[in-house]
């Protein structure tokens, strides 16, 4: 696995993101007939926060991104997207380690949708994942922090 690191995303960030998720989003929205090329890069403008995304890199040049939005309940991992020569190389997955170790040291829950038949899908129920509702289009998922372990009754007399 190459070299990687994520940085804080800042303003200057939003085209190449939505160029980055035109192309990664293209097969599946294609396959569900709902690519539009002007619309797939204009909802990312629209929901765009550099505030809580962050920049993958790797060998420091931009590689990705990836987005986890805190709300009421849970954090919602957003805009994960890879650039296509770079999946499934580990990168993805070292990524989404480090995330959801930081939700699981806080105890945070988090939430997510991934397109009907997505390959994607797979990775997250890998890392604990699973279907709280599904339509048509998307598959919501939900991971719970695992529970730490209880500890060891004391010793019988």
């Amino acid at each position: 696995m190459a070299d990687w690191n994520i940085r804080p995303a800042s303003a200057t960030d939003v085209e190449p993101v939505a160029e980055l998720r035109a192309v990664v989003m293209r097969p599946d929205l294609e396959r569900l007939g709902r690519y539009d090329p002007d619309r797939v890069r204009r909802r990312f403008r629209d929901a765009f926060d550099p505030a809580h995304t962050w920049i993958i890199e790797v060998a420091d040049t931009f590689a990705g991104c990836v987005a986890l939005r805190p709300a009421a309940d849970a954090h919602w991992l957003e805009h994960f997207y890879l650039a296509p020569h770079l999946q499934g190389t580990g990168i993805g997955t070292a990524v989404l380690r480090t995330l959801l170790a930081r939700c699981d040291h806080d105890g945070i829950p988090v939430r997510l949708n991934v397109l009907q038949g997505s390959p994607a899908r797979s990775l997250y129920e890998r890392h604990g994942f699973h279907v709280e509702t599904e339509d048509p289009v998307d598959v919501f998922m939900v991971r719970t922090p695992p529970r730490p372990a209880s500890p060891l009754p004391p010793p019988s007399k």
